[in-house]
């Protein structure tokens, strides 16, 4: 009865995302789009059943969704799930993930059931962004999928052409003097049947044989009954953006900066990033709305979390003892760590996995152990070590398992630490790493305190075991407590700083991550002046680092807006002898660990 109560309970709050979302996209979209539909009663279905659609811009969905009454369980790339963000907004309005490039049975499972619970699945049975000859428009083969998900759930298939929202990635489109708001067409086709009087294979061919003639007719009607141009149909996202470029002015960026040649040309940059071509520049846009939407969806959502922390009428007189008590001691007294006699002893059983007493007591017992998972690689004990940290609200460690196993590839030992407050010490009733940024700064603090010092206890079991060399790999949250480890620890090979959060000032006062937490602390009358009274403790770029600078790597996005370039400059400047390394993404995305493993091969770090 309680699971049922519960159950009823998720299913209201994520219909109520839904249809909030839906009208948010509703108010955006109205003010420079304006929808024509063809059969828009099509949709007007009881039960279940597939919405198939082909994709030619990332704004299909939320167009599509706009204009149907009910609401659709969107099959979504995998891919938009691993930004921990976009993945909690997704699964909130219970899209769910699936693998382009092979069939995942828990992805068919998924839609299986909802299927048959009534629900509409919409999918793009292309796969991806088409146009072109790759489109089914223009008759290119169509993936199996759909017919084998109507087929096996017993429901129809709804086709769907939607075109003229590829020209929304064009700036001027959202500009006030664009010239009026961007035509797009819609045209719904009659529902095709799954066919369950015919055998299995004689109804999926029959099923692909309808649907693709279905997308074709409808394409055709779109273009004759709305008198379409060229320009009108599908073009490929570069395309239009170049289109944009040519007609309006470069925005400044700083990468635009050091073409002309101002006084960044001075860094220390990578050979990669300075020798930037202009033939880039058309994808930059691209590239850049991308990240600005992904980065967008992530402060969102933490701002969203972020409210149901809340200060007591004390938080301010405890902020103040505490700032006291730490502005009479130094980094090194700060993040100095006791000797672990049973974590030395951990490391010697050779479990993949070890765990410890964390030095720092909280009030949450399952965020005082610490965990560690360890990849040996075939040199031993003697091989150096790369420590591996992982981002704020990281939703899964296979990427950085991937990436421990390629340094064991290259002769290193790799261990992931998972950080306070994230995967098995997650308290019950929160997210992962929900908890390790909030308004409640002392807990930030110590949670960072927890991270350096674990590492420290680390670095020193593993001396005891005859691991003499250590490095860093770290992003976002991890780059900032590897940040602060170089600031204390002399004996680092090298320090990869993906994206680190190194300027504090800006991240609690002006970063759209911290809107909730600036209107918390005001409300508890906690100025900016009384928490920089604790910079040279926790802001990296107030500080200087142990090791020697030049083995620091500042890896930034040109796109990022939670961590901007300027302030990874800064620090980079102030770290005299450090490396600054450009990539082009947002603070999310899948080039940045790539680029730097390869940049770290270069200058002979591993």
């Amino acid at each position: 009865m309680l699971a049922t109560q519960q159950k009823t309970q998720a299913v209201q709050a994520k219909s109520k995302s839904y249809h909030s979302g839906k009208l948010l996209v509703r108010l955006v979209l109205g003010c420079v789009t304006r929808v024509r539909i063809l059969r828009r009663e099509n949709t007007n279905r009881t039960g279940g059943f597939l919405l198939a659609a082909n994709h030619i811009s990332h704004f299909d969905p939320f167009i599509i969704s706009s204009v149907i009454g009910r609401k659709i369980d969107w099959m979504t790339m995998a891919e938009f799930f691993r930004p921990p963000a976009v993945g909690l907004l997704l699964r909130a309005v219970d899209a769910f993930p699936v693998d382009r490039n092979r069939a995942n049975r828990k992805t068919v499972r998924t839609a299986i059931e909802r299927l048959k619970e009534g629900r509409i699945v919409g999918l793009f049975p292309e796969g991806g962004i088409r146009d072109g000859a790759r489109s089914l428009l223009e008759g290119a083969a169509l993936r199996p999928g759909a017919s084998t998900l109507a087929h096996i759930a017993g429901v129809p298939i709804l086709p769907c052409v939607i075109v003229g929202s590829d020209r929304l990635y064009s700036t001027k489109r959202w500009l006030p003097a664009s010239g009026g708001r961007t035509p797009i067409w819609i045209a719904f086709g009659n529902p095709i049947s799954h066919f369950p009087r015919l055998k299995k294979s004689e109804a999926r061919a029959r099923i692909e044989i309808e649907l693709t003639a279905a997308f074709k007719n409808l394409y055709t009607e779109l273009q004759q009954t709305f008198h379409l141009t060229s320009d009108d149909l599908p073009h490929p996202p570069q395309e239009r953006v170049s289109k944009s470029a040519r007609r309006s002015q470069p925005f400044d960026f700083p990468q635009d900066r050091l073409r002309r040649g101002n006084s960044l040309q001075q860094l220390k940059v990578s050979p990669r990033d300075s020798s930037t071509p202009f033939a880039s520049a058309q994808n930059d846009r691209v590239q850049r709305m991308s990240a600005i939407t992904v980065d967008s969806l992530l402060c969102a959502s933490i701002n969203f979390l972020h409210l149901r922390h809340r200060l007591n009428g004390h938080s301010r007189a405890e902020m103040e003892r505490y700032v006291e008590e730490c502005e009479r001691i130094t980094a090194d007294q700060y993040y100095a760590s006791p000797h672990d006699d049973h974590l030395a002893k951990a490391l010697g059983n050779g479990h993949p996995t070890i765990t410890w007493r964390s030095p720092i007591e909280t009030k949450f017992p399952v965020n005082n152990i610490a965990c560690a998972d360890l990849f040996p690689s075939e040199r031993g004990r003697s091989a150096p070590t790369v420590f591996i940290l992982h981002a704020l609200m990281s939703t899964s460690p296979i990427g950085y398992r991937r990436c421990a196993e390629h340094f064991n590839q290259l002769g290193w030992n790799a261990c992931f630490i998972q950080l306070p407050y994230h995967y098995s010490r997650v308290p019950h009733g929160y997210w992962n790493g929900e908890l390790a940024i909030t308004c409640d700064l002392i807990r930030n603090a110590e949670g960072l305190r927890q991270g350096v010092m674990e590492l420290r206890q680390l670095m020193s079991a593993l001396r005891q075991h005859g691991s003499g060399e250590f490095g860093v790999l770290a992003t976002s949250y991890g780059g900032w407590i590897g940040a602060l480890l170089a600031m204390v620890e002399r004996d680092l090979r090298f320090v990869a700083l993906m994206a680190p959060i190194v300027n504090v000032d800006h991240a609690i006062w002006e970063s759209s991550a911290g809107r909730s937490i600036r209107r918390e602390l005001r409300r508890a009358n906690i100025e900016p002046a009384l928490v920089a009274r604790h910079f040279h403790l926790s802001s990296p770029t107030y500080n200087m680092p142990l090791c020697d600078p030049a083995r620091v790597l500042f890896v930034a996005g040109e796109f990022d807006s939670i961590t901007p370039l300027k302030h990874i400059e800064t620090i980079q400047q102030k770290w005299r002898g450090s490396e600054l390394l450009r990539v082009r993404q947002g603070h999310f995305g899948y080039r940045m660990l790539g680029e730097t493993v390869e940049r770290l091969k270069e200058r002979g770090d591993i």
